[in-house]
Protein backbone atom coordinates (compact mmCIF):
# COMPACT_ATOMS: atom_id res chain seq x y z
CA UNK A 1 0.00 0.00 0.00
CA UNK A 2 1.59 3.28 -1.16
CA UNK A 3 0.58 6.55 0.51
CA UNK A 4 1.77 10.02 1.45
CA UNK A 5 1.74 11.64 4.86
CA UNK A 6 3.50 14.82 5.93
CA UNK A 7 5.43 15.26 2.67
CA UNK A 8 5.51 14.20 -0.97
CA UNK A 9 7.83 11.30 -0.07
CA UNK A 10 6.17 7.99 -0.93
CA UNK A 11 5.60 5.66 2.01
CA UNK A 12 4.49 2.04 2.10
CA UNK A 13 3.16 -0.65 4.42
CA UNK A 14 2.28 -4.26 3.53
CA UNK A 15 -1.38 -4.36 2.57
CA UNK A 16 -1.80 -7.65 4.45
CA UNK A 17 -1.30 -5.80 7.76
CA UNK A 18 -4.07 -3.28 7.09
CA UNK A 19 -7.58 -4.14 8.28
CA UNK A 20 -9.38 -1.39 6.36
CA UNK A 21 -8.83 1.78 4.37
CA UNK A 22 -11.14 4.50 5.67
CA UNK A 23 -12.02 8.03 4.64
CA UNK A 24 -13.97 9.80 7.36
CA UNK A 25 -15.50 13.23 7.81
CA UNK A 26 -12.88 15.20 9.77
CA UNK A 27 -15.67 16.76 11.85
CA UNK A 28 -16.15 13.34 13.50
CA UNK A 29 -12.62 13.45 14.93
CA UNK A 30 -12.63 14.22 18.66
CA UNK A 31 -9.89 15.38 21.00
CA UNK A 32 -9.80 13.49 24.31
CA UNK A 33 -7.04 13.78 26.91
CA UNK A 34 -4.87 15.45 24.32
CA UNK A 35 -5.29 12.64 21.78
CA UNK A 36 -7.19 12.55 18.50
CA UNK A 37 -9.82 9.83 18.40
CA UNK A 38 -12.83 8.80 16.41
CA UNK A 39 -15.79 6.59 17.31
CA UNK A 40 -15.34 3.46 15.23
CA UNK A 41 -17.65 0.45 15.34
CA UNK A 42 -18.75 1.11 18.89
CA UNK A 43 -15.28 1.82 20.27
CA UNK A 44 -12.92 4.77 20.50
CA UNK A 45 -10.13 4.45 17.94
CA UNK A 46 -6.92 6.47 18.52
CA UNK A 47 -5.50 8.30 15.50
CA UNK A 48 -1.71 8.17 15.27
CA UNK A 49 0.49 10.41 13.13
CA UNK A 50 3.75 9.16 11.62
CA UNK A 51 5.66 12.24 12.76
CA UNK A 52 5.22 15.89 13.78
CA UNK A 53 4.92 16.98 10.14
CA UNK A 54 1.62 15.10 9.79
CA UNK A 55 -1.46 17.11 10.79
CA UNK A 56 -4.93 15.77 11.54
CA UNK A 57 -7.49 17.57 9.38
CA UNK A 58 -10.11 19.84 10.91
CA UNK A 59 -12.46 19.68 7.93
CA UNK A 60 -12.98 17.72 4.76
CA UNK A 61 -12.20 14.03 4.32
CA UNK A 62 -9.48 12.41 6.42
CA UNK A 63 -7.84 9.26 5.05
CA UNK A 64 -6.89 6.54 7.53
CA UNK A 65 -5.11 3.19 7.52
CA UNK A 66 -6.87 1.06 10.15
CA UNK A 67 -5.15 -1.77 12.05
CA UNK A 68 -7.22 -4.03 14.33
CA UNK A 69 -6.71 -6.69 16.97
CA UNK A 70 -10.01 -8.17 18.11
CA UNK A 71 -12.27 -5.32 19.20
CA UNK A 72 -9.44 -2.78 19.38
CA UNK A 73 -8.38 -0.63 16.45
CA UNK A 74 -5.94 2.19 15.76
CA UNK A 75 -5.44 4.26 12.64
CA UNK A 76 -2.50 5.96 10.97
CA UNK A 77 -3.35 9.40 9.63
CA UNK A 78 -2.39 9.74 5.95
CA UNK A 79 -2.79 12.55 3.42
CA UNK A 80 -3.27 10.48 0.30
CA UNK A 81 -3.61 6.79 -0.57
CA UNK A 82 -1.62 6.52 -3.79
CA UNK A 83 -1.79 2.94 -5.03
CA UNK A 84 -1.79 -0.76 -4.24
CA UNK A 85 1.08 -2.59 -5.91
CA UNK A 86 2.42 -6.12 -5.90
CA UNK A 87 6.18 -5.99 -5.79
CA UNK A 88 9.00 -7.85 -4.04
CA UNK A 89 10.44 -5.61 -1.35
CA UNK A 90 14.18 -5.10 -1.23
CA UNK A 91 15.24 -2.80 1.61
CA UNK A 92 18.29 -1.10 0.10
CA UNK A 93 18.95 1.55 2.73
CA UNK A 94 18.29 0.93 6.42
CA UNK A 95 16.90 3.70 8.61
CA UNK A 96 17.75 4.89 12.10
CA UNK A 97 14.49 6.86 12.31
CA UNK A 98 11.90 5.44 14.69
CA UNK A 99 8.96 4.04 12.77
CA UNK A 100 10.84 3.59 9.49
CA UNK A 101 12.46 0.28 8.58
CA UNK A 102 14.30 1.66 5.57
CA UNK A 103 13.94 2.62 1.93
CA UNK A 104 13.18 0.55 -1.15
CA UNK A 105 12.52 1.24 -4.82
CA UNK A 106 8.83 0.75 -5.61
CA UNK A 107 7.39 1.68 -8.99
CA UNK A 108 10.70 3.33 -9.82
CA UNK A 109 10.66 5.66 -6.80
CA UNK A 110 12.48 5.70 -3.49
CA UNK A 111 9.89 4.72 -0.88
CA UNK A 112 10.01 4.70 2.92
CA UNK A 113 8.90 1.36 4.39
CA UNK A 114 6.95 2.05 7.58
CA UNK A 115 7.45 -0.11 10.67
CA UNK A 116 3.83 -0.64 11.73
CA UNK A 117 4.96 -2.39 14.91
CA UNK A 118 6.44 0.88 16.17
CA UNK A 119 3.10 2.71 16.03
CA UNK A 120 0.70 0.11 17.45
CA UNK A 121 1.83 0.57 21.09
CA UNK A 122 1.48 4.35 20.67
CA UNK A 123 -2.25 3.73 20.42
CA UNK A 124 -2.45 1.07 23.16
CA UNK A 125 0.59 0.58 25.37
CA UNK A 126 -0.18 -3.10 25.94
CA UNK A 127 -0.97 -3.93 22.27
CA UNK A 128 1.65 -6.70 22.25
CA UNK A 129 1.47 -7.61 25.93
CA UNK A 130 -2.27 -7.85 26.40
CA UNK A 131 -3.49 -11.18 27.70
CA UNK A 132 -7.01 -12.51 27.74
CA UNK A 133 -8.27 -11.90 31.28
CA UNK A 134 -10.68 -14.83 31.36
CA UNK A 135 -10.26 -17.27 34.20
CA UNK A 136 -8.18 -20.31 33.48
CA UNK A 137 -6.38 -18.60 30.57
CA UNK A 138 -3.92 -20.99 28.98
CA UNK A 139 -0.33 -19.96 28.39
CA UNK A 140 0.05 -18.53 24.86
CA UNK A 141 1.54 -20.84 22.27
CA UNK A 142 5.15 -20.14 21.36
CA UNK A 143 6.39 -19.70 17.80
CA UNK A 144 9.93 -19.82 16.43
CA UNK A 145 10.03 -17.42 13.46
CA UNK A 146 12.91 -17.81 11.01
CA UNK A 147 13.67 -15.26 8.28
CA UNK A 148 16.95 -13.76 7.06
CA UNK A 149 15.24 -10.42 6.32
CA UNK A 150 14.96 -8.01 9.29
CA UNK A 151 12.06 -6.36 7.45
CA UNK A 152 9.96 -9.52 7.40
CA UNK A 153 10.87 -10.40 10.99
CA UNK A 154 9.80 -6.90 12.07
CA UNK A 155 6.64 -7.20 10.03
CA UNK A 156 5.52 -10.66 11.10
CA UNK A 157 6.50 -10.60 14.77
CA UNK A 158 3.88 -7.95 15.68
CA UNK A 159 1.26 -9.78 13.63
CA UNK A 160 1.87 -13.04 15.51
CA UNK A 161 2.05 -11.30 18.89
CA UNK A 162 -1.19 -9.48 18.20
CA UNK A 163 -2.76 -12.88 17.48
CA UNK A 164 -1.73 -14.06 20.95
CA UNK A 165 1.50 -15.95 20.27
CA UNK A 166 4.84 -15.65 22.02
CA UNK A 167 7.44 -15.10 19.31
CA UNK A 168 11.16 -15.80 19.14
CA UNK A 169 12.60 -14.48 15.87
CA UNK A 170 15.97 -15.51 14.43
CA UNK A 171 17.75 -14.64 11.19
CA UNK A 172 18.90 -17.98 9.83
CA UNK A 173 18.31 -21.72 9.79
CA UNK A 174 21.52 -22.25 11.74
CA UNK A 175 20.32 -19.90 14.49
CA UNK A 176 16.99 -21.74 14.62
CA UNK A 177 18.75 -25.10 15.08
CA UNK A 178 20.98 -23.63 17.78
CA UNK A 179 17.94 -22.38 19.70
CA UNK A 180 16.20 -25.78 19.38
CA UNK A 181 19.34 -27.64 20.48
CA UNK A 182 19.36 -25.62 23.70
CA UNK A 183 16.15 -27.39 24.62
CA UNK A 184 13.75 -24.51 24.01
CA UNK A 185 10.21 -25.77 23.43
CA UNK A 186 8.10 -24.25 20.66
CA UNK A 187 4.57 -25.08 19.64
CA UNK A 188 5.26 -24.22 16.00
CA UNK A 189 8.06 -23.23 13.66
CA UNK A 190 7.42 -20.66 10.91
CA UNK A 191 10.22 -20.28 8.39
CA UNK A 192 10.99 -18.47 5.18
CA UNK A 193 11.90 -20.77 2.31
CA UNK A 194 14.22 -18.44 0.39
CA UNK A 195 17.22 -17.99 2.69
CA UNK A 196 20.98 -18.11 1.96
CA UNK A 197 23.25 -20.87 3.27
CA UNK A 198 20.45 -22.99 4.77
CA UNK A 199 17.08 -22.51 3.10
CA UNK A 200 13.74 -23.46 4.63
CA UNK A 201 13.71 -26.90 3.02
CA UNK A 202 17.13 -27.74 4.50
CA UNK A 203 16.04 -26.43 7.90
CA UNK A 204 12.91 -28.61 7.83
CA UNK A 205 14.99 -31.69 6.93
CA UNK A 206 17.41 -30.94 9.78
CA UNK A 207 14.56 -30.53 12.28
CA UNK A 208 12.90 -33.76 11.17
CA UNK A 209 16.28 -35.51 11.39
CA UNK A 210 16.55 -34.78 15.11
CA UNK A 211 14.13 -36.98 17.13
CA UNK A 212 14.71 -34.83 20.22
CA UNK A 213 12.98 -31.90 18.50
CA UNK A 214 9.78 -33.92 18.37
CA UNK A 215 7.05 -33.46 15.80
CA UNK A 216 6.99 -29.68 15.99
CA UNK A 217 4.49 -28.31 13.43
CA UNK A 218 6.32 -26.42 10.67
CA UNK A 219 4.83 -23.78 8.38
CA UNK A 220 6.66 -22.57 5.26
CA UNK A 221 6.57 -18.97 4.04
CA UNK A 222 7.36 -18.27 0.41
CA UNK A 223 6.76 -15.74 -2.33
CA UNK A 224 6.43 -18.68 -4.75
CA UNK A 225 3.58 -21.12 -4.23
CA UNK A 226 4.28 -23.39 -7.21
CA UNK A 227 3.00 -26.97 -7.16
CA UNK A 228 6.58 -28.27 -7.23
CA UNK A 229 7.60 -26.12 -4.26
CA UNK A 230 4.56 -27.11 -2.20
CA UNK A 231 5.15 -30.81 -2.96
CA UNK A 232 8.79 -30.51 -1.95
CA UNK A 233 7.68 -28.85 1.27
CA UNK A 234 5.39 -31.73 2.11
CA UNK A 235 8.20 -34.22 1.53
CA UNK A 236 10.54 -32.50 3.98
CA UNK A 237 7.83 -32.29 6.65
CA UNK A 238 6.04 -28.95 6.39
CA UNK A 239 2.49 -29.05 7.69
CA UNK A 240 1.41 -25.99 5.69
CA UNK A 241 2.66 -23.63 2.99
CA UNK A 242 1.64 -19.95 3.13
CA UNK A 243 2.29 -16.92 0.92
CA UNK A 244 4.65 -14.54 2.68
CA UNK A 245 2.29 -11.55 2.86
CA UNK A 246 -0.85 -13.57 3.60
CA UNK A 247 -1.34 -12.66 7.25
CA UNK A 248 -4.78 -14.24 7.58
CA UNK A 249 -3.69 -17.59 6.12
CA UNK A 250 -0.63 -17.69 8.39
CA UNK A 251 -2.73 -17.12 11.52
CA UNK A 252 -5.28 -19.67 10.31
CA UNK A 253 -2.52 -22.22 9.70
CA UNK A 254 -1.08 -21.66 13.18
CA UNK A 255 -4.49 -22.00 14.79
CA UNK A 256 -5.08 -25.23 12.92
CA UNK A 257 -1.74 -26.69 13.99
CA UNK A 258 -2.26 -25.73 17.66
CA UNK A 259 -5.93 -26.79 17.81
CA UNK A 260 -5.05 -30.28 19.04
CA UNK A 261 -2.87 -28.77 21.79
CA UNK A 262 -5.81 -26.62 22.94
CA UNK A 263 -8.13 -29.63 23.10
CA UNK A 264 -5.56 -31.66 25.02
CA UNK A 265 -4.87 -28.85 27.54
Amino acid sequence: MLFRAGSNQLKAVPLSLITRLEEIDARKIELSNGRHMVQYRGHLMPLITLNEAVNVKGEGAQSLLVFSDGSRSMALVVYEIVDIVEERLDIQVASDNAGVIGSAIIKGQATEIIDVGHFLPLAFEDWFRRKDQTAGQRQPHSVLLVDDSPFFRNMLSPVLKAAGYEVTAVGSGQEALAVLKKGRHFDALVTDIDMPDMDGFALAEAVRGEPKFGEIPMIALSSSNSVESIERGRKVGFHDYVAKFDRQSLIAALKEQTADMNRAA
